[in-house]
Parts: C-alpha cells; sequence; structure tokens
C-alpha cells in the first residue's frame, strides 16, 4: 500500500475489500455506509479523500457518475495487503452476528444469522432439489429455507436462497448466560448413517476464510454418497461450552429440536477426534452450508455468503 499511516492504510484497504466483493461500481455514499457496517465511521467527503488517493495509486478507477472498481492492480493489493490483519476476521464477523441473533428456543421467534446464495432462475428446481435432500436427510442445521428476489445483492436473473446459520446458536447460549467458542469447521466421516469422526479440522480462530467454504471448494465432502448410501461425510461445526454449562445447553437444544432445528449431533470431551479442551465440552453441529454443499454436487455453482445478515426467522419458515 506505500501508506506510512496504519490508520489510512487500513481504511484504505477496507474500501478496496468491499469494493473486491462488489459486482457492481461503488460510490462515495455507498461505500461509506458498508464502511460504517465495519466499525470504519467516515463521511462521505472522507471516503471520496480515499478513493481519489486509491486512483493515485492505480488500485481503483473511476466508470463514469456509477462509482469505482478495482484495477487488476488493486484486485491484486486486496488479496495480499496486510494478511495478518485480516487472520481471524472470519470469527469476528460471525460473533459479531451471534451477538445480534436474538431467536428465543422456546417460542421459535426473533432474528437469525443467515446465509445468502443466489443463482440463475433456470438451475432453481435443481437446486430445489439439492436442499430438500439435505433437509429430509437430517443434515441440515434448519428444517426449512427460503428463496427472495427482494435483495440489492442478488443479480437481474437470478433468485436467493436464505439459509440459517449455526452461529445462530452461539447467540443463543450468550443470550441464556452460556460462554460459548466456535473452534473448529471440519468433515465429520459417516459409516452406517452413523458419525464416526473427523478426519479434517481447521480452527476458526486463525484462518482467513471460512474452514467450510475450502472444504466445498476441494471438494471434500460427499454429502449426496452420505444421503443415499449412509456412508460420506458433511460438514459440522465444533463449538465449545463449559462443562458445567452441558445440562442448561442440553435443555436449550432440545426446545430447539421441537422447533426443527437438527442438532446436536454429539456432545462431550474428546468425540468424534475432536481434540481435548480441559474444562470444556464439544458440541457438535451439522452446518446449514450442506444444502449448498450438496447443490456443488450436483454441478449446481453457487455464490453464498456466509452470515450475510440477520433476518426474523418468521420470514424464513414462511417461505
Amino acid at each position: 500500500m506505500r501508506e506510512t499511516d496504519p490508520g489510512t492504510e487500513r481504511k484504505c484497504l477496507e474500501i478496496l475489500r468491499i469494493l473486491r466483493d462488489s459486482r457492481d461500481p461503488m460510490g462515495a455514499k455507498h461505500l461509506s455506509e458498508r464502511m460504517a457496517e465495519q466499525g470504519f465511521v467516515l463521511s462521505d467527503r472522507a471516503v471520496q479523500y480515499y478513493l481519489h488517493h486509491l486512483d493515485e495509486l492505480g488500485f481503483t478507477r473511476k466508470i463514469g457518475n456509477r462509482g469505482r472498481v478495482l484495477t487488476n492492480l488493486g484486485i491484486s493489493e486486496s488479496e495480499s495487503a496486510l494478511v495478518g490483519d485480516r487472520i481471524g476476521f472470519v470469527i469476528s464477523k460471525l460473533e459479531r452476528l451471534a451477538f445480534r441473533s436474538t431467536l428465543n428456543p422456546v417460542t421459535c421467534t426473533g432474528d437469525v444469522a443467515y446465509n445468502l446464495s443466489f443463482v440463475k432462475n433456470e438451475e432453481l428446481d435443481a437446486v430445489r432439489s439439492a436442499f430438500d435432500e439435505v433437509v429430509s436427510a437430517d443434515i441440515g442445521f434448519f428444517g426449512t429455507y427460503a428463496e427472495t428476489e427482494n435483495d440489492p445483492r442478488i443479480p437481474k436473473g437470478h433468485t436467493g436462497f436464505i439459509t440459517v446459520c449455526s452461529i445462530t446458536m452461539d447467540g443463543i447460549f450468550q443470550h441464556n448466560g452460556i460462554p460459548v467458542r466456535m473452534a473448529y469447521g471440519g468433515c465429520l466421516n459417516h459409516i452406517h448413517h452413523k458419525p464416526e469422526g473427523f478426519h479434517q479440522l481447521i480452527g476458526y480462530k486463525g484462518t482467513t476464510l471460512d474452514p467450510l467454504q475450502l472444504f466445498l471448494s476441494a471438494e471434500m465432502a460427499s454429502i449426496g454418497r452420505l444421503i443415499q448410501s449412509g456412508d460420506g461425510v458433511a460438514l459440522a461445526n465444533i463449538r465449545n461450552i463449559p462443562s458445567t454449562a452441558v445440562i442448561k445447553a442440553e435443555e436449550i437444544m432440545c426446545e430447539l429440536r421441537k422447533n426443527d432445528f437438527h442438532l446436536p449431533v454429539a456432545v462431550g470431551s474428546g468425540i468424534l477426534n475432536v481434540p481435548i479442551d480441559p474444562y470444556q465440552s464439544s458440541i457438535v453441529i451439522y452446518s446449514g452450508m450442506n444444502l449448498i454443499g450438496r447443490a456443488y454436487e450436483c454441478g449446481i455453482r453457487m455464490k453464498t455468503e456466509i452470515g450475510a445478515g440477520t433476518i426474523p426467522i418468521s420470514r424464513i419458515i414462511s417461505g
């Protein structure tokens, strides 16, 4: 970035990151709103100043009155600069969503964290079929999903799919006084429909990318084979809670099961090849990403944002 002020450098890198994730040119006003969501409160005028600076560096270019896009140099810079700062970004984002999740496990009302995927309209039936397979097999996080076209992130000619993100579970525990830490994402092997153990784990704390997306990209899951034969690999998350809180956590999960949540896979210490953490118990839960993973296996390429925001669960239940 060649910038001596670390505060300015981080603001510029955040602008580059937002532009990289945007499909369309973006102006100062929209960028200011997106920056605020990440904790950078800047006026439109201040953002305009940083954009001119990025133009001079060759990282951005203006597209008429529509806003800025990244140049090839800007794309490279956004992917390589301050990698150390991006370590832990995934879990930090998910933890913010957990805090904003307000689901009541008894009444099944309140807000949940969600993942947003979108697909071309001509592939809708194939996606529904893939998602329904996972829901019917009880290897997703929640027993339904919703479709939407009313989201500015969804391109023309596409339909969005909303699935409940399992980080909602962390929010429920927190709001009920149970300390919780998302520890790992992993590939859970099954034999005869029975979970046998994780053969791959990635810790959330030290990664710049979501572990489950990495596993899907590497084609390390075999969700369809698991559904059809009982032998295969599904995606699951491991979160740790104090062992003294297990009874209360199980009571909460019992209420959630009554409301069509598929959990837990297992609870305990040293279970399913999960590393032992003293005085902690692990809770293994299937990921909502298994729905997207099954679609991938069917040859459907969906763009997915994990932890896209929070939404009233009533909007998902009503479809």
